[in-house]
């Protein structure tokens, strides 16, 4: 089975991954484009769901409270962080466009320990990770320091000729504080959008080795091994990654044939 997740060009749905479709059993990631007043529900029974107003604006319904006017961005390419819902199991959520949309909804196993809330683009922590052409920048949407039973949820532009998710690091293993077990998902955007990256999904043994020419919308899903990518240059990249797993908690191990990398950019 291929890793890579090819986009829908039409419909609602752009792209989707279940456990059953992957193959694994935590990570469930939809992609979807709504057109102004178009409606979208999300029901989950037993998993928690994060959604991601990746861009557009929309009003959200659930739990008995409404929200209106989540979203601000044009496009995932903005200097800025996006709105997000987070919602546990059995809570309906009804989505309708304000305008034209693209949003995200990431989904893994939950009991309810935690309530609906909406989280606002002041909530969430954006950074700057690595130097030179490995730089890279980052927010994150719903990390371990934030409420949620199994749902990790960050997003990352990537400039123009830069790599990222480098040194090839991965979370396979669960082995914490050296390494925990993850399983992931990239939603892959280029602008401009005629553009393309690439990713190697890999492990130490070369059991699994998959080297993709990901184009726009394009997931790849990371069911284990090193996982880098490599943008080229004349396109920025963005990504969304979903990550879940038996414990939530984001450890990774460097590629030690490339961990020189980190090393030296660490001095």
């Amino acid at each position: 089975m291929s890793l890579l997740v090819k986009t829908q060009r039409e419909g609602m749905t752009i792209a989707r991954v279940t456990p059953e479709t992957a193959g694994w059993r935590y990570v469930g990631f939809v992609a979807y484009r709504l057109a102004q007043d178009e409606v979208l529900y999300v029901d989950e029974t037993a998993r928690e769901s994060c959604i991601v107003v990746l861009s557009g604006a929309v009003t959200i319904e659930a739990g008995g409270a409404r929200y209106t006017s989540v979203g601000a961005r044009d496009s995932v390419f903005e200097d800025s962080a996006p709105y997000a819902l987070y919602l546990p199991p059995h809570v309906r959520a009804t989505v309708r466009a304000e305008r034209d949309t693209e949003l995200a909804v990431a989904s893994a196993p939950a009991q309810g320990r935690y309530p609906a809330r909406l989280i606002e683009p002041a909530q969430m922590k954006r950074s700057v990770r690595g130097k030179g052409a490995n730089t890279r920048y980052v927010c994150d949407i719903l990390p371990q320091t934030e409420q949620a039973e199994s749902l990790l949820v960050v997003e990352v532009r990537t400039p123009s000729g830069h790599s990222s998710s480098y040194p090839p690091h991965k979370h396979d293993a669960d082995h914490i504080p050296v390494e925990s077990a993850l399983e992931e998902t990239y939603y892959h955007r280029l602008n401009p959008p005629q553009g393309f990256a690439f990713q190697r999904v890999y492990t130490d043994a070369r059991d699994l080795d998959e080297s993709m020419a990901v184009e726009d919308r394009d997931v790849v899903m990371v069911p284990r091994g090193y996982h880098p990518v490599v943008v080229p240059y004349g396109y920025d990249s963005y990504y969304l990654n979903v990550m879940a797993g038996p414990q939530r908690a984001w450890h990774f191990k460097n590629d030690p044939a490339h961990d020189w990398i980190a090393q030296r950019d660490a001095l």
